[in-house]
């Protein structure tokens, strides 16, 4: 069984409160539970509200699969033009 992880630094635009960062971050976390399959969650919150480190995983009999569904999951959060990624890390264990 394999897992793999991915760890994503985001950078928000014109958001100013944390408010306005949870308004953009709940959705996308939802679309990503329902369209990738993927455990999601927000990671320790910075004290900027225009960043946000999100962090997803997936389980699978394949690393391979899991590689490639957090690829997607990575490429699909670049096409957004509400906030750059800013830095990410995939690690399959």
């Amino acid at each position: 069984m394999a897992v793999g992880v991915l760890r994503v630094k985001l950078r928000l635009y014109g958001v100013k409160t944390l408010k306005q960062r949870r308004s953009v971050v709940e959705p996308l976390l939802t679309r990503a539970r329902r369209e990738f399959n993927v455990s999601a969650a927000e990671l320790s919150p910075p004290a900027e509200p225009q960043v946000a480190v999100l962090g997803f995983a997936h389980l699978s009999n394949n690393g391979g699969f899991s590689d490639r569904v957090l690829k997607g999951l990575l490429r699909d959060l670049d096409g957004d033009r509400s906030f750059c990624v800013e830095d990410w890390e995939i690690e399959v264990f």
